[in-house]
């Protein structure tokens, strides 16, 4: 028996094909789960970034920073323009400077939890980096149309409400694709820009309300 089970085991790997798992490993035949590409033995990490999809080496992420980045962008609008005629080149400094510090506090949220369980490493930061970014690159729509709002001969509030359509637009856009990268059907991809459409159609009604 043991003959034939070190012969199997020669004639698999050289086909190419896992070894069989130790004792202890997963069972008899059971191949011990390991990452793409690790050295044989090493498992999962459950570091931050893990939970992305693997396509062709690189991450794809599920828009979820995106998503909620333009919503922050909206709320920013929204904050701004109740306080009445606020200057255009603050309310860029204010998109943009907000979108960065939510970016910082989400890293950190992150790394933090990575650093509880002994996993902090530079590769993890810059990772984690990466992935929270969409956060900031929501917020630069909406600053870039108060950018060219003069174009249009907007006032004030005109600039508020260009920056404002323009970040829902972000919003419900980003959750589309985010549903069509998940592999929603048609019909939840319709439900996510409904949804977002309402949250949105909320903070448009959130400013009249602080108008009046």
């Amino acid at each position: 028996m043991a003959h034939r089970t070190a012969r199997s085991r020669v004639l698999v790997a050289a086909a190419g094909g896992p070894e069989e798992a130790p004792a202890g490993e997963g069972g008899p035949g059971i191949p011990p789960r390991t990452v793409p590409g690790a050295a044989p033995g090493q498992r999962r990490a459950g570091l931050p970034g893990q939970e992305a999809e693997e396509d062709g080496g690189h991450a794809r992420g599920d828009y979820t920073g995106a998503v909620y980045g333009s919503l922050l962008a909206a709320s920013v609008v929204v904050g701004a323009g109740a306080l009445g005629s606020f200057p255009r080149l603050q309310l860029i400094a204010l998109l943009l400077g907000t979108g960065v510090v939510f970016w910082a506090a989400h890293v950190f949220a992150r790394l933090f939890g990575a650093r509880m369980v002994g996993r902090l490493s530079w590769p993890v930061i810059r990772r984690t980096s990466r992935e929270e970014r969409p956060i900031i690159e929501a917020a630069v729509p909406p600053a870039l149309a108060a950018a060219v709002s003069p174009l249009f001969g907007l006032g004030p509030q005109g600039i508020v409400w260009l920056a404002l359509l323009v970040a829902l637009a972000g919003q419900v856009g980003w959750a589309t694709v985010a549903a069509h990268r998940a592999g929603a059907s048609r019909r939840m991809m319709a439900v996510a820009a409904a949804v977002n459409l309402l949250l949105g159609l909320l903070i448009v009604l959130l400013k009249v309300g602080l108008k009046h």
